[in-house]
């Protein structure tokens, strides 16, 4: 009874978040709004089947532009958030790095655009800087939870900055390189969608191909981009990381799109609220605030918020169904194998280009990015329960089949499930946020909007919203985990 006791919250949390889920489902925007999807379907899967390397001018290019922006965009970050980690017992530097990290690469990428062009400093800064508050925070958190042992050995008036880099560093170094590379991969993802804003990534190239129906094109390109990704350790070796460097400051355009006289207006005008800069004053501004907070904000939240809680359960059921994929406990070698090419394409491919892709099958709602960020999510979680139920021993008399999967493993996994579960959530909400800007009427759809009709004021203003409204969540998510004792036992995912 007593266990029992202890599991209902757990089971009235997961019971909460379902029903939530439903009620989302039920009120959304969830159809498919194209004609013939399975014809549509059908010239995908044939261009998959036939990939064209040729078609695709200066693909090479395109492809060491997209690692580029990569490499180059997380070691700023990765060095700015050491930086920043150093610092970050104090509260305004912990509450900034929140901030940085609330606002997704690509509405960092918009605000850029203004004031850069198409410069290689948009792209950078679009992912330096948000990385920069997620690595803050990590690197944070691996010296927090260091072995203090060592510390306490050294030999009394060792100073503080000798004792950091002799023993806490050291210490730490490892756990550092491993989130590191893991962050890389993210940023090869985020260097690839880039290319939707106009940076000349494989995003680029992907949007003008979908487009015109070239799915070949499309095929060979995606390709390319999970050879890249898969092989990302045997490229990236130690020794040749400053060569890697110095090649990328090589092949970025440096003289394309700067635009140095746009940096004043944008401060001084563009983001200035319209009625202030239009002499209306202080008189205006309750109007121009209900048009923006009421009119565009309030259902731009609504939707977001909709789409994050379906995606969040769809992303746990998902993962339900992935894990079993890798895991030694329930396939064999020859099925592990199948499943992990199968986990490493859907969890590589950016949620952006997935509900790209099926809405050019199944038109602009919710139902898209729904199942990219399902599939994207889940297939992450799924990858990261498989290898954590390859540390679990059964019993010799476990039972074999779906009793071991529902009987014996499930029990061992679901805490861990649901604390990776949580920890994404506002990942995910990042995402919905940013999905907007393919014609689903999340907060995205109007922040791009903005953009488009050179409002730029608005725009940050949504932008604002879109940074609380993630803080709210991440605030929640700890709030939950705390709550119900879920450690996810695998920092930095």
């Amino acid at each position: 009874m007593a266990g029992a006791r202890k599991a209902s919250p757990l089971l009235r949390t997961v019971q909460a978040f379902a029903v939530i889920a439903v009620i989302c489902a039920v009120t959304g925007d969830i159809t498919i709004n194209t004609v013939d999807p399975w014809r549509e379907f059908t010239q995908m899967l044939r261009g998959a089947a036939t990939p064209d390397f040729t078609a695709t001018e200066d693909l090479l290019h395109a492809l060491l532009l997209t690692v580029a922006f990569a490499l180059l965009g997380v070691a700023l970050g990765a060095l700015g958030g050491f930086g920043l980690a150093l610092a970050f017992h104090y509260r305004i530097v912990r509450a900034g790095c929140a901030t940085l990290r609330a606002v997704h690469e690509l509405f960092w990428a918009l605000i850029f655009l203004q004031l850069f062009g198409l410069s290689p400093l948009t792209g950078l800064l679009a992912i330096a800087i948000p990385y920069a508050g997620i690595f803050a925070k990590v690197y944070a958190e691996i010296l927090e939870e260091a072995d203090p042992r060592p510390l306490q050995a050294l030999p009394a008036g060792t100073g503080r900055i000798s004792a950091f880099l002799f023993v806490r560093l050291p210490d730490a170094w490892h756990q550092f390189a491993t989130y590191t590379l893991y962050r890389l991969e993210c940023g090869l993802r985020s260097s690839a969608i880039l290319g939707f804003v106009g940076l000349p990534t494989l995003g680029f190239h992907l949007e003008s191909a979908f487009s015109q129906g070239k799915y070949s094109e499309v095929s060979a390109l995606l390709i390319l981009f999970y050879i890249v990704i898969a092989t990302i350790r045997w490229w990236l070796r130690k020794p040749l990381l400053p060569v890697w460097l110095v090649g990328a400051v090589a092949v970025l355009p440096w003289t394309a799109g700067l635009a140095p006289g746009s940096v004043a207006r944008f401060f001084t005008h563009d983001i200035v609220s319209y009625p202030l800069r239009s002499g209306e004053g202080w008189a205006g501004m309750g109007d121009w605030l209900s048009l923006v907070l009421v009119d565009q904000a309030l259902p731009g939240v609504v939707a977001t918020l909709q789409l994050t809680m379906v995606a969040l359960v769809a992303t746990g059921l998902l993962t339900m169904l992935f894990f079993p994929l890798i895991s030694p406990l329930l396939l064999g070698r020859p099925a592990r194998g199948v499943g992990h090419v199968f986990l490493v394409v859907v969890r590589s491919t950016p949620e952006y280009i997935l509900a790209f892709i099926l809405l050019q099958l199944w038109g602009p709602s919710m139902l898209p990015a729904i199942v990219a960020l399902a599939l994207h999510n889940g297939a992450i979680i799924g990858h990261l329960i498989g290898r954590f139920t390859e540390g679990i021993e059964l019993r010799p008399d476990a039972p074999r089949g779906f009793d071991r999967y529902a009987w014996e493993v499930v029990p061992r996994i679901y805490r861990h499930m649901l604390a990776l579960l949580f920890y994404r959530w506002e990942v995910i909400l990042r995402e919905t946020a940013i999905l907007g800007m393919l014609g689903i009427a999340t907060l995205g759809f109007y922040i791009d909007s903005a953009f488009a009709d050179l409002r730029f004021d608005r725009a940050l203003l949504l932008i604002a919203v879109t940074a609380l409204l993630n803080l709210a969540v991440d605030a929640a998510s700890r709030a939950i985990r705390a709550r119900l004792r879920l450690q996810t036992g695998l920092r930095g995912r």
